[in-house]
């Protein structure tokens, strides 16, 4: 599955999903150390490999006034401080060429964001870097047109690709998960379903993306249930005053409670 490839990181014979969790976006180095030292916390309990998550800019905005980030390099250093405290991988999403290298410097995973997905020049870079590429499927994109995005890492040379599911349009303001797709992109990849994204509703006339929180343990519940390799969790302690998609974020104090019926149902799974 390719977590052996990945340094810092534990409980890979546990038998568990494993999972990418932190907050949309890096808004402090506080913030950071914060929901890193709680989630890894829970996951050390319930042994689950863990991966911290955060966006070192927001690129895919809605509105000119939308939060981007606090600074690149700012925010890649608080990565790096993340790992280094914690003793744990990051992850982080990229969206220019320029990015794959940089980012490379301080994080453990690259992330091709849904929406660029099929930029050859940007998947290819980030394969370059040698890091596992976690491709998110588009939006717009079949469960089986994902085999090309992981060619493509394959083609540049890696063999260290993951697909993460995060939903697919369902008119214009909802997101749908076809779990019919776990298993064909299991076949090209191992396979995340990203709970929180996939219940996001976006295009909302204010500018502001919106969401359904209330519904991250049944799409969390069904992923399991359906062998999915990891999740990926956004979650913040105070979701209502986040800079970024606070509306589909967990509130990190149900996470422990989320994680723990997740890990029971794998623990069933296993014995089918």
């Amino acid at each position: 599955m390719l977590l052996q490839d990945i340094p810092k990181i534990k409980h890979t014979n546990s038998n568990n999903f494993f999972l990418l969790c932190g907050p949309c976006a890096i808004e402090s180095e506080d913030m950071a150390f914060r929901i890193a030292e709680r989630v890894l916390e829970i996951t050390n309990k319930l042994e689950i490999p863990y991966i911290f998550k955060g966006s070192f800019k927001k690129a895919n905005r809605s509105r000119i006034d939308s939060f981007t980030g606090i600074g690149d390099e700012k925010a890649l250093e608080i990565l790096a401080k993340v790992s280094e405290k914690f003793n744990v991988p990051t992850v982080t999403d990229i969206h220019e060429v320029s990015d794959a290298a940089k980012a490379a410097q301080y994080v453990d995973v690259l992330q091709i964001p849904a929406f660029l997905v099929r930029q050859t020049d940007l998947v290819v870079a980030a394969a370059k870097t040698g890091k596992v590429v976690n491709l998110k499927k588009g939006q717009f994109m079949s469960p089986e047109a994902m085999k090309h995005a992981v060619q493509k890492v394959k083609d540049a040379g890696s063999d260290k690709a993951w697909i993460t599911d995060r939903g697919t349009m369902f008119g214009y303001q909802d997101m749908i998960v076809d779990f019919r797709g776990i298993p064909t992109m299991r076949e090209f990849a191992p396979t995340v379903l990203d709970v929180t994204h996939s219940l996001q509703q976006p295009n909302q006339s204010a500018g502001v993306t919106g969401g359904r929180p209330d519904m991250i343990e049944t799409i969390a519940r069904a992923g399991i249930v359906n062998n999915v390799d990891g999740l990926f969790i956004e979650t913040h302690f105070d979701p209502a005053n986040a800079k970024s998609d606070g509306a589909n974020m967990l509130h990190l104090d149900n996470l422990e409670g989320l994680l723990t019926n997740l890990t029971a149902i794998r623990k069933l799974v296993n014995t089918l």
